[in-house]
C-alpha cells in the first residue's frame, strides 16, 4: 500500500501534464466544454487520490481498519479516475462518428500501460482500472458496429480487430509487470529476512566479544603485575635459568592485555559507544610529548624519531587519550616496518582551516594490492613478513573509527620497498590558534 502511495504521489505531475495535453486537445478540435467539464472531473479524481496517498504515508500503526478504510479508498479512487477517462475517450468517439478513432482508443490504449506500468502492487486495483479501460475499448468500436451495421470488408471491423489484438497485448504487458513485481518484492522480503539473520548474529558477537572481554581483563591485569613484581626483583633474586620464562610471560602477557583492550575498543566504535572527551588541544605538544613517549619502543627495532619542533600552535578540538592512541598506532607501526637504523620524520601542517599530522617511514612500505587490508579488522597487509612483528591487527581499524568519531580522518601514501606515509586530518580550533613561535619560545 505504501508502494502504491509513494509511486502515485511521484506521477502526479506526469499524469496532470497528460490530462491537460489529452483536453486541450480535445477542447480545440471538438467540444470544449465537455474538455473543461471532463478536466475538471480529472482534477476533483487527482485531489481526492492525493488526499487518499497522504494519509496511507503518514500512517504508522498497525491499526487493521485504517488498512482496511485505506483500501477501499484506493478502489472508489480508482473506480472514479478510470471512469472519468473511459467516458471522457468514448465522449471523443462520439463526437466523431461512425469512424475511425485513433485519438480515443490511443487514449484508453496508453492509460491501460500506464496503470500496468504503475499499478501493479494492487492486482485487485490493477484488474478494476483494467476492467473499466478493456469495456470502454470494446464500447466503441462496437457501438460504430451496431450503428453503422457495415460489411465485414468496412475499416470499422478492421478498427474492431485492431482493438482485440490491442487488448490481448494489454492482458500480457499487466501479467508480465505483475509477475515481475511479485519476484522483486519475493527477493526483498528474502534480502531483509537474511539482514535481520545477520544483525542477530552481529549482536551476538558484539555481546561475547565485550562479555569475554571484560571477564579475561581482570585476570589478566592480575597475572601481569605479578609477573612484573617477580621480574622485576621486589621478591627476591629470580634464578638466571628462570629468568628467559618470566621475560617471555610478562611479554605474552603484555600483547594479550593489548589484545583484550584492542577488542574492548572495536566493540564500543562499532556499537556506536566510543566516549569522548573532548578539549582544546596543542597538537604539536602533545605531539611531542607521545613521540618522547615512544622512544624507547623505536629503539628496540634500532629506529629514530625524529620531529620538528613547529613554528606555530595547531589547536585542535579532541580527546587527548584517543588521539595519542591514534598518534601511538602510527609511530608503532611506521617503527616496526621500517628497516634498522633508519628513521621515522614525523611533521605537521595546516590548509585551509585543517591541520594535518604525518608520520613517514622509509621502510618496506605497502603494495597496491594490500591497500585495501591496511584499515581491515585482523589484518596483516604481508602474512609472511609483517606477522614477525606481532600485533593484533586491530590498530589501524580502531584509528579510524577514533577518527571518524573525530569528524576527522586517516590515511595513507605508500610505495613499496620504498616507504610509507600515514597522517590524520582534522578541522583547526581557529578561536585557539596563536601566531607563529619564535625560535626562543619553539626550542624552550
Amino acid at each position: 500500500m505504501r508502494d502504491y502511495a509513494v509511486v502515485g504521489r511521484q506521477l502526479f505531475l506526469q499524469r496532470i501534464i497528460i490530462y491537460s495535453a489529452a483536453i486541450l486537445l480535445a477542447g480545440y478540435y471538438y467540444d470544449a466544454s465537455t474538455a473543461l467539464a471532463f478536466y475538471a472531473m480529472v482534477w476533483l479524481g487527482e485531489a481526492f487520490d492525493g488526499h487518499v496517498f497522504n494519509r496511507i504515508l503518514r500512517w504508522r500503526d498497525r491499526d487493521w481498519s485504517k488498512a482496511r478504510h485505506y483500501v477501499r479508498m484506493i478502489y472508489i479512487g480508482t473506480f472514479f479516475s478510470a471512469t472519468v477517462i473511459a467516458f471522457f475517450s468514448i465522449s471523443l468517439a462520439a463526437q466523431q462518428g461512425q469512424t475511425m478513432h485513433f485519438w480515443a482508443l490511443f487514449m484508453l490504449f496508453s492509460a491501460s500501460i500506464f496503470a500496468c506500468i504503475n499499478n501493479h502492487q494492487f492486482l485487485s486495483v490493477l484488474v478494476l482500472r483494467l476492467s473499466i479501460y478493456v469495456l470502454a475499448l470494446l464500447f466503441i468500436p462496437i457501438r460504430d458496429l451496431v450503428v453503422a451495421q457495415p460489411p465485414l470488408s468496412s475499416p470499422l471491423w478492421l478498427q474492431f480487430f485492431t482493438v482485440l489484438f490491442v487488448l490481448s497485448f494489454i492482458i500480457e504487458c499487466s501479467r508480465s509487470f505483475l509477475v515481475g513485481y511479485v519476484k522483486n518484492l519475493r527477493y526483498i522480503n528474502a534480502l531483509v529476512a537474511e539482514h535481520e539473520k545477520t544483525k542477530t548474529a552481529y549482536n551476538a558477537k558484539q555481546e561475547f566479544l565485550a562479555t569475554v572481554s571484560h571477564e579475561l581483563r581482570t585476570p589478566l591485569t592480575a597475572i601481569k603485575g605479578s609477573l612484573q613484581v617477580i621480574s622485576s626483583g621486589a621478591l627476591g633474586p629470580v634464578p638466571p635459568k628462570m629468568q628467559h620464562l618470566f621475560n617471555m610471560a610478562n611479554s605474552n602477557s603484555e600483547s594479550l592485555a593489548n589484545l583484550v583492550n584492542d577488542l574492548l575498543d572495536l566493540q564500543r566504535a562499532e556499537s556506536g559507544r566510543l566516549d569522548l572527551h573532548l578539549e582544546p588541544i596543542e597538537l604539536g605538544a602533545m605531539s611531542i610529548a607521545t613521540v618522547e613517549r615512544t622512544r624507547p619502543y623505536a629503539d628496540e627495532f634500532n629506529v629514530e624519531l625524529k620531529i620538528e619542533p613547529p613554528r606555530r600552535e595547531f589547536w585542535v578540538n579532541a580527546d587527548r587519550k584517543r588521539l595519542e592512541q591514534v598518534l601511538v598506532n602510527m609511530l608503532s607501526n611506521a617503527a616496526k616496518f621500517s628497516n634498522p637504523g633508519g628513521q621515522v620524520e614525523i611533521s605537521l601542517a595546516a590548509h585551509d582551516e585543517q591541520v594535518t599530522l604525518a608520520v613517514k617511514d622509509h621502510g618496506i612500505g605497502i603494495s597496491e594490492a594490500s591497500f585495501d587490508k591496511v584499515f581491515e579488522q585482523f589484518s596483516q597487509v604481508n602474512s609472511t613478513d609483517i606477522r614477525r612483528h606481532g600485533g593484533t591487527g586491530l590498530g589501524m581499524n580502531i584509528s579510524r573509527h577514533i577518527m571518524q568519531a573525530h569528524g576527522g580522518e586517516i590515511d595513507f601514501e605508500s610505495v613499496e620497498g620504498v616507504g610509507s606515509t600515514f597522517y590524520i586530518t582534522m578541522r583547526e580550533d581557529m578561536t585557539e590558534r596563536q601566531p607563529e613561535l619564535t625560535d626562543e619560545r619553539r626550542y624552550a
